[in-house]
């Protein structure tokens, strides 16, 4: 396991560090703007089980994304709406995840046989940076052992688990907070499904007013 520091002189050194060990099937630790997140290449199927072991989650809870930008839901969504895209205009990059219905030749650990998928574009945070410079969706399941609290520092990332991550990218204690707020967006109407960041008056006054 190797654990680097970021810094202003050494970002662009630790992205690509990132960016090879998940091209190359690796697991990494990095901060996001509430906690820190374990990611993996979306498309690697043994990674995505690796993930699911080390974490001890169960196979019926499927896995989240991030991304960093609009034009890769082609790779994981099957269809997006007009009113969906409005509302990924008004909240993203931010604390709202959509659901929404998968493209076929996903894995599994990604639908958990729902035929749906949840992403988001992160708020500021280096999970943003990451995302962006991968050009590729990845995990964005938190860092912890299922049933345990979320880690907001890389000492507690290294204490869960260890050798068994390939990276822990150490950016200081993360702010917790609400998690993010999750939408329904695979039929006409958009639902929320969880209140977090983003509260539910703001989310259905939105929603509302886009008719």
């Amino acid at each position: 396991m190797k654990l680097l520091k970021i810094d202003k002189e050494n970002s662009s050194r630790v992205l690509t560090s990132a960016i090879t060990i998940l091209k190359n099937g690796g697991i990494i630790a990095y901060p996001t703007e509430t906690f820190y997140g374990l990611g993996v290449k979306f498309d690697l199927v043994v990674s995505l089980q690796n993930l699911y072991a080390i974490k001890k989650r169960p196979l019926e809870k499927a896995l989240p994304l991030i991304i960093g930008n609009r034009e890769l839901l082609g790779l994981i969504a099957s269809s997006v709406n007009e009113k969906t895209l409005a509302l990924m205009d008004r909240f993203w990059p931010g604390p709202l995840t959509v659901i929404l219905a998968a493209q076929k030749n996903l894995p599994e650990y990604l639908t958990a046989g729902t035929h749906t998928v949840a992403v988001r574009i992160p708020g500021r945070s280096f999970a943003l940076t990451l995302a962006r410079a991968a050009g590729f969706p990845i995990t964005a399941t938190s860092a912890n052992i299922s049933g345990m609290p979320a880690a907001q520092d890389a000492g507690t990332v290294v204490k869960y688990f260890g050798d068994r991550i390939d990276l822990v990218i150490d950016g200081g204690n993360t702010p917790g907070g609400k998690p993010s707020t999750i939408a329904d967006a695979t039929g006409e109407d958009i639902t929320m499904l969880r209140e977090g960041a983003i509260r539910k008056e703001e989310f259905y006054r939105f929603v509302g007013e886009r008719g």
